[in-house]
């Protein structure tokens, strides 16, 4: 067959070498993509964990100063749950308003879960189990790893 003078399109093996580039291409940019996921929810883990242990802290010294009134007995002045940082505690006073130390429980990125591991200042710092007193410290539920090895419940 004789090819016409104007005919357009490509021929086979000019089309087999671009889907093998686009393969190739392909098969590149999709580890790169996971690893910028991976990056970006570590990133917002340690953002979360930095302001929930703020928070945490916060609570803390307001209570050692007796800013919060009475504390439970057994708690040594660490919040209960953490419920309590996010619905306040009202200050002993006739004005009668609440202190409130998060806006928020934040999202879990790995887990995509506002459920996060506590620990009890009287606990194991490596426990992953609380021991219900008080939260002296919160931790990533999710049994994935760090680049480094390390268990994000241990960040």
């Amino acid at each position: 067959m004789k090819r016409r003078k104007y005919q357009k399109g490509l021929t086979l093996v000019e089309l087999v070498v671009a889907c093998t580039i686009m393969l190739v291409l392909t098969t590149m940019a999709v580890p790169l993509a996971r690893a910028k996921v991976r990056v970006t929810r570590e990133r917002e883990l340690r953002i979360c964990l930095r302001e929930m242990r703020a928070a945490i802290d916060k609570y803390k010294d307001y209570a050692d100063l007796q800013y919060l009134g009475p504390q439970k007995q057994g708690t040594n002045n660490w919040p209960e749950t953490l419920e309590i940082l996010v619905e306040g505690v009202k200050l002993p006073g006739p004005d009668g308003k609440k202190l409130r130390f998060l806006r928020r429980i934040p999202v879990d990125p790995f887990t995509g879960r506002a459920e996060w591991g506590m620990r009890s200042d009287q606990d194991d710092p490596k426990s992953l189990s609380w021991g219900g007193q008080d939260v002296f410290d919160v931790y990533s539920k999710t049994t994935e790893k760090g680049p480094d090895g390390r268990p994000y419940s241990e960040w």
